[in-house]
């Protein structure tokens, strides 16, 4: 009786790790058009020595030129392709919780870059993305590509 107990016990626990693993932004997101509720674009955020990147893998708008370049960027970014496009670099995770922090993230449309924090929702099928200079942002929520 207590090998079936182990055996099931090691089972569930095995079946909860998938779960567990996506408490984190790494992976790829479908980014929201806050005034369409559309997807608009197809990000994947890498982690690289504790800290994280994010590009922009696709572009998802109905019509969306796949050779779109970042006209509104600045600096080595300007005119620079929107697909493979670096929009977050730095984010570490905070001490004791599900947040990365302390990182920015660039609004391609804009040409601006923002401070940025990221939380993981839902069990990690969404993700909470934070802009903000000083207290004033947003907050958009991305979805996470099965």
């Amino acid at each position: 009786m207590k090998t079936y107990q182990a055996l099931a016990a090691i089972a569930l626990s095995t079946l909860a790790l998938p779960t567990l693993a996506q408490m984190t932004p790494v992976g790829t997101w479908k980014s929201i058009d806050d005034k369409t509720g559309q997807p608009k674009s197809q990000i994947v955020i890498a982690d690289h020595g504790g800290v994280l990147e994010g590009r922009i893998d696709q572009l998802l708008r109905p019509g969306a030129d796949p050779k779109a370049l970042c006209v509104e960027c600045k600096d080595a970014l300007k005119n620079q392709p929107m697909v493979g496009l670096p929009i977050i670099q730095g984010a570490k995770k905070a001490a004791d919780k599900d947040v990365w922090e302390d990182g920015k993230i660039l609004d391609p449309e804009s040409g601006k870059t923002y401070t940025l924090r990221l939380t993981p929702i839902e069990g990690g099928q969404k993700l909470e993305v934070r802009g903000s200079i000083g207290p004033f942002g947003r907050t958009q929520t991305w979805v996470r590509v099965q």
